[in-house]
């Protein structure tokens, strides 16, 4: 799959909630101006990917690698990775950067990690992550519930087909694909994993994003990046002002 000088391959992680379906929208983008391949998996207990029995960071990252098995075996010898992850995805992409995992991560890019957690949401996702299944009569029902689960409600219509990978019906009835257990994730330990790292980190926000400040960000001592008029979903919002990020790379 590699040249002589090596192939950079493109990994984008999606964040809680959604999957690698929302990515799609990238497509014609990438076929344009990205010369590896792109991968977009489902993390687990989302989408397709089955869950866990109990949810981590690295446990989450262990699940990628996992995925990517037959992928790496076709790398050539001086293909690299570029990795971009979304909120939750951020954080599993700064795992997968450990120098301890011997990936050939050339770089990372999180975008919209959440760095600061009180007691009181950490409790909140805790709660919510024990509550049971919840069954819709209808997709439609099923669909919007997903948006809001997602945080893409006004982004995508609910009828859009990057919803359909977010969704189950099981006799005759909907419900969310995700495991509601991985909302126990947990606070991601940031400094940690910036300090387990020796490849380049950009963290980038949305000026909108109610999630992460400026400040929290530049707190962690790495390069930032504030994409203006953009919210929390910015990948979604404006794939080429994300894609742009991607520049020293492509």
């Amino acid at each position: 799959m590699g040249d002589a000088t090596g192939t950079r391959h493109l990994l984008l992680l999606h964040g809680m909630g959604a999957t690698g379906e929302v990515w799609l929208p990238w497509a014609p983008l990438l076929e344009r101006r990205w010369a590896g391949r792109w991968l977009a998996p489902d993390l687990a207990g989302h989408g397709w990917s089955p869950p866990l029995p109990a949810y981590s960071f690295e446990a989450l990252a262990r699940r990628v690698v996992e995925g990517l098995g037959p992928v790496a075996e076709r790398l050539g010898p001086r293909d690299r990775l570029v990795v971009l992850g979304h909120s939750l995805g951020g954080v599993v992409a700064l795992a997968l950067a450990a120098r301890a995992r011997r990936l050939p991560v050339d770089a990372v890019v999180g975008l919209g990690i959440k760095v600061a957690w009180s007691p009181a949401e950490l409790d909140k996702a805790r709660e919510l992550a024990q509550r049971p299944v919840t069954w819709f009569s209808s997709r439609d029902e099923a669909a919007r519930r997903y948006l809001r689960v997602s945080g893409l409600a006004g982004l995508f219509a609910p009828d859009h087909p990057v919803v359909d990978a977010g969704l189950r019906r099981e006799d005759g009835r909907w419900r969310l694909a995700m495991d509601p257990a991985a909302l126990a994730v947990g606070e991601p330990r940031l400094a940690g994993l910036l300090a387990a790292t020796d490849v380049p980190v950009l963290l980038a926000r949305g000026e909108q994003d109610p999630m992460v400040s400026d400040a929290q960000l530049k707190e962690l001592a790495v390069p930032v990046a504030i994409l203006p008029g953009l919210g929390h979903n910015a990948h979604v919002e404006d794939p080429e002002a994300v894609l742009a990020l991607l520049d020293p790379y492509l």
